[in-house]
């Protein structure tokens, strides 16, 4: 028995040392890195944030980045910061909207988890308090510039850059709330061309019509404009602006809440039809060759 017990005393004493060794802190050092982060999040002296879209090549909107996208929104909620400033990291891509690869051969869990991450997402977005605006430094065709009109202002790079809801040019309807929101920023009529149409409007075409509210030549000067409009609101009651803020999108928040099951069941019915579903695969097999 005393053996035994000097053995083992001599065991633990040996595997006690083995893990103060560098050997033995670099094998556990070397577990599985954290996935990189799709959405950053920068605050300033001031307390605006500026909330990037980080997914290259081209910020494609897939169930990870919404995810991330929409905790950040309720983390700043938290914090009571004083702005969202949502802008990319590509030069030349604001978001070129959802990830067709969420919905080209789906599995059908994955696609619900898909649209309701993008509406609780965009819920999140449309209705907070806090004031928002797009910084749209790119292309923002389809969900790019769903997150664009959710804001409450609109500065882009211009002139080179389009926008628009482009759903119908893939046999997509646009679902209500995301005509809504084009409504609320361009008035029925336009919106009703744009949509019917599947129009991508070039920076000036959008600032004609009033798609967007401000066109820059660089990041930077947008950057500096929706600090300026966020910092119009330091003086005014926080409490007037929330309320009035959520009466005046108040149907769109509404439609969302009490929908989004029926929205949900018509997205997915609609996805799976076996056309949308040609129409996706050539789309892909387009991008393929275009690389």
């Amino acid at each position: 028995m005393a053996v035994v017990c000097r053995n083992l005393r001599a065991f633990a004493q040996k595997t006690s040392s083995l893990r103060c060794t560098p050997n033995f802190l670099r094998l556990y050092s070397q577990s599985k890195p954290a996935p990189p982060k799709l959405v950053t999040v920068d605050v300033d002296k001031a307390g605006v944030a500026t909330v990037t879209l980080d997914r290259p090549p081209v910020n494609s909107l897939n169930t990870g980045l919404l995810e991330e996208l929409g905790v950040a929104i309720k983390d700043l909620e938290a914090n009571k910061t004083r702005g969202i400033i949502l802008t990319s990291s590509s030069n030349s891509v604001f978001s070129a909207g959802l990830d067709i690869l969420e919905m080209y051969e789906p599995k059908k869990q994955n696609l619900s988890l898909f649209w309701t991450t993008l509406q609780n997402t965009w819920l999140s977005l449309y209705r907070t308090s806090i004031p928002t605006v797009a910084a749209i430094n790119g292309h923002a065709p389809a969900g790019g510039c769903l997150l664009a009109l959710s804001c409450e202002y609109r500065v882009m790079v211009g002139p080179k850059f389009t926008i628009g809801l482009n759903e119908t040019q893939l046999g997509i309807v646009a679902p209500q709330w995301f005509m809504i929101c084009m409504k609320d920023a361009v008035g029925r009529r336009q919106a009703e061309m744009a949509l019917t149409a599947g129009k991508m409007f070039s920076t000036q075409e959008a600032l004609n019509i009033g798609l967007i509210d401000k066109m820059v030549s660089n990041k930077e000067e947008a950057i500096a404009e929706a600090q300026k409009f966020i910092a119009q609101f330091a003086k005014i009651p926080p409490l007037a602006r929330r309320m009035t803020k959520e009466s005046i999108r108040q149907e769109g928040i509404k439609y969302m809440e009490e929908n989004a099951i029926d929205d949900l069941k018509a997205f997915m019915d609609l996805v799976v039809q076996p056309n949308i579903q040609k129409g996706l695969g050539m789309y892909l097999e387009a991008m393929k060759k275009s690389k």
